[in-house]
């Protein structure tokens, strides 16, 4: 009979367990044991899983002996299948051995045996050789088709589902995951303030600078397009438009005198694309990819973009609705004893701020900032809350959609983006504390040439 190899992820329908499948092992002398197996599962592309239940000989065997011969059979289709293994390790905790129990707890209920057929762990082992002998009634093995990207999106939206509600990890899981996953040569994500109309940079990977804080207008370039519209904007190949690059790079070298923040940017974009962030028919924001290669974006990796885009976006509608903690925000860890002056101007014309002659942001977040600080200055306190921050009339935040959370998180980036010496830290759901390396004080306000 002719046998022929095949990889394991090719062999779905091995692994669905319509037929049941064996394990054969031996002892030291040479004993052989046989056992049939109620799960076998793919753990990547070289090693298998077996449900651990009644395997005492079994595991005696392996002590003495971890190699072992697997049977699995293709319910599709028939063939059967000898995998070669090396018992590895036993695992009794962790996602993996969770999907197997919940499996096989599933599964004996539906025959009578719930409780009974108890796991006792997840037995891995490594495959060595992979022998397939087809059916001789069924068409031939042919590999399964698989889809990449889908897999790896759902691998995404399960990270984003089992996250702790925090917008930061979120965003930073997301940003990864389209670098090391879609190739992407630099990706960013934006979120929206329908108010104002503008598109802020909340997390970028691959520039130069990340512009953290940086704002475009709906409808401006790619991105505000696809914020405006609503829509996908795809562009394969950017040659012609270099202008405005140019502007960005130039408008970045003047941050401490324009006090405006250059939106991520890469001269050498080819390709770019947008996919609007909506939860609810509300825009929260942009995911938005740059490649230097013209042609970039497949059709693939546009469906899995916007499958990432709307699971990141519900999970910061989620976090933003979520309530806050009721206690007292804790009062956080006083400046220290680095007497080292952190000094710190506002300019209330704009309600910019700088921070040891950084500038770090403006308008209502630079307001936000500026009322923190003088609290501190004035009581020594650096725990603060939400809620407090929205009852304050002196901050006049906007009645109706204040985004209060996304402007404390682009602040908190900006900060740590910056390596400032003053930094705002989460403590709790709606809490969080400033902490300083130094003694701030304030500078008297002053007016700039040109204001």
């Amino acid at each position: 009979m002719k046998e022929i190899a095949l990889r394991l992820r090719d062999m779905e329908t091995f692994f669905e367990g319509i037929v049941p499948s064996i394990i054969a092992t031996s002892s030291a002398n040479g004993i052989p044991n046989v056992s049939y197996l109620s799960h076998v599962v793919l753990v990547d592309g070289e090693r298998v899983g077996l449900s651990n239940q009644f395997f005492n000989t079994t595991m005696a065997n392996l002590a003495e002996n971890p190699k072992a011969a697997i049977l699995l059979v293709d319910g599709a289709r028939g063939g059967q299948c000898r995998l070669r293994a090396v018992y590895e390790k036993t695992v009794f905790d962790g996602p993996l051995f969770n999907r197997v129990s919940t499996q096989l707890d599933a599964t004996s209920a539906q025959v009578g045996m719930t409780g009974i057929m108890r796991l006792r762990g997840v037995d891995i082992f490594r495959v060595v050789d992979i022998t397939i002998y087809p059916s001789p009634v069924a068409a031939p093995i042919e590999p399964v088709a698989r889809e990449p990207l889908l897999e790896a999106t759902a691998s995404l939206a399960m990270t984003l589902a089992h996250l702790p509600a925090h917008i930061d990890t979120a965003l930073d899981a997301t940003l990864e995951w389209m670098r090391d996953t879609l190739g992407c040569d630099q990706t960013v994500v934006f979120l929206a303030d329908e108010n104002s109309g503008q598109l802020a940079t909340a997390g970028s990977l691959g520039y130069e600078r990340s512009g953290v804080g940086s704002e475009i207008a709906f409808g401006d370039g790619v991105f505000g397009s696809a914020a405006r519209e609503r829509d996908i904007v795809k562009i394969s190949d950017l040659s012609r438009a270099r202008r405005y690059s140019a502007a960005v790079k130039a408008s970045a070298e003047n941050e401490n005198l324009t006090r405006t923040i250059a939106p991520p940017m890469d001269a050498e974009t080819m390709s770019q694309i947008a996919v609007p962030m909506i939860s609810g028919g509300h825009l929260i924001g942009v995911l938005g990819a740059e490649s230097r290669r013209r042609l970039a974006f497949t059709a693939v990796q546009e469906a899995a973009l916007t499958l990432a885009a709307q699971h990141l976006a519900g999970v910061i509608a989620l976090s933003q609705a979520l309530p806050e903690d009721q206690k007292p925000a804790p009062s956080g860890q006083p400046p220290g004893k680095n007497t080292h002056r952190i000094e710190i101007r506002y300019y209330a014309f704009d309600d910019s701020i700088f921070i040891a002659d950084e500038y770090i942001i403006k308008g209502i977040a630079g307001r936000l900032l500026n009322h923190m600080l003088r609290a501190h200055v004035e009581s020594g306190r650096t725990g603060f809350t939400n809620r407090e921050l929205r009852l304050s009339t002196s901050l006049r935040l906007p009645e109706f959609k204040d985004n209060l959370e996304t402007r404390l998180l682009l602040l908190r980036r900006r900060l740590a983006d910056k390596i400032s010496p003053i930094q705002l830290v989460p403590t709790g759901r709606g809490q969080f504390s400033l902490t300083f390396d130094g003694q701030p004080v304030f500078v008297e306000e002053t007016t700039l040439d040109g204001d």
